[in-house]
């Protein structure tokens, strides 16, 4: 309950800071978490990125003040965060249809994005299998992107690579630690973007067209999911963020996530999520 209320508080704070600067470490204090958390506690309870949403609220307010009649463009732009006109024009026309000028004239039609509210909701209370793991420091080498999320979407282009057996025969050459397996890093997460690797835990050092990334030694919270994918694991993700962090006692130490693929050639379809966590408030 105390973390629905206190995402309730959040939500409030940004609400209050829509016609001016938003402090989204703030915001997460307010959450009771960290900005990571916060970011995709936010996503997957709601169904939208935190930055879409105070985009979309943004563009709703600009609306009303535009077909208010009295207020200037350029003004109504600059008070709801855009540099230019041009941008939000753009950004106008995606939401409403329309351009920001007309919005000004009587009788246009317009979208309105309404204030979200969390409340709490009692759920099947399906068991979630997880455990802890102290882990040290490793690190991964692979191939890298940095992946754009501000629209919600999480959509790599290197996932095109796991189709390529002779990249998949490099990287599992490489995988020498006792932590085999394919792993899907996701490093730097913030609300509009993150390191994405396809990678394998070694002791070698990378080639040329491999990217190293270094993984701190962690307490890790560990999920196992084996079913149809990617259902299940989605599934999964948002029962962590939505249901398991809130209640456990635990929050995210670092921003930083991984899913260790151990799908065998026949096998089922198997993953293990990784989360580094920490008590709440240490």
């Amino acid at each position: 309950m105390d973390s629905i209320r206190n995402l309730s508080k959040a939500l409030a704070y940004i609400e209050a800071n829509l016609d001016g600067n938003i402090d989204f470490q703030q915001a997460a204090r307010i959450a009771g978490c960290s900005e990571h958390q916060f970011n995709r506690m936010f996503s997957f309870i709601s169904g939208i990125g935190l930055a879409e949403y105070v985009r979309n609220r943004r563009l709703t307010l600009a609306a009303m003040e535009l077909q208010s009649g009295g207020a200037k463009v350029i003004d109504v732009a600059l008070k709801y965060g855009y540099t230019s006109p041009e941008s939000f024009s753009r950004s106008f026309r995606q939401m409403h249809g329309i351009t920001p000028s007309l919005a000004k004239k009587q009788g246009s039609l317009l979208k309105a994005y309404p204030p979200m509210a969390f409340q709490l909701t009692i759920k099947g209370g399906a068991e979630m299998n997880f455990h802890l793991v102290e882990k040290e420091a490793f690190t991964v080498v692979g191939i890298k992107e940095t992946v754009d999320t501000i629209g919600g979407q999480f959509e790599p282009e290197i996932w095109r690579e796991l189709e390529n057996e002779e990249l998949m025969n490099k990287l599992g050459w490489f995988s020498n630690t006792d932590f085999p397996g394919i792993l899907h890093v996701n490093a730097n997460i913030t609300a509009t973007s993150r390191e994405y690797f396809i990678a394998a835990a070694t002791t070698k050092k990378a080639p040329p067209e491999f990217t190293e990334y270094h993984i701190p030694a962690a307490t890790w919270v560990v999920f196992k999911t084996s079913g149809p994918q990617p259902e299940t694991l989605l599934d999964t993700w948002e029962r962590i963020y939505a249901e398991w962090l809130p209640s456990s006692g635990y929050e995210l130490a670092e921003p930083l996530e991984f899913v260790r693929d151990q799908t065998g050639r026949t096998g089922p379809l198997e993953y293990e999520i990784w989360l580094p966590v920490k008590k709440n408030g240490k």
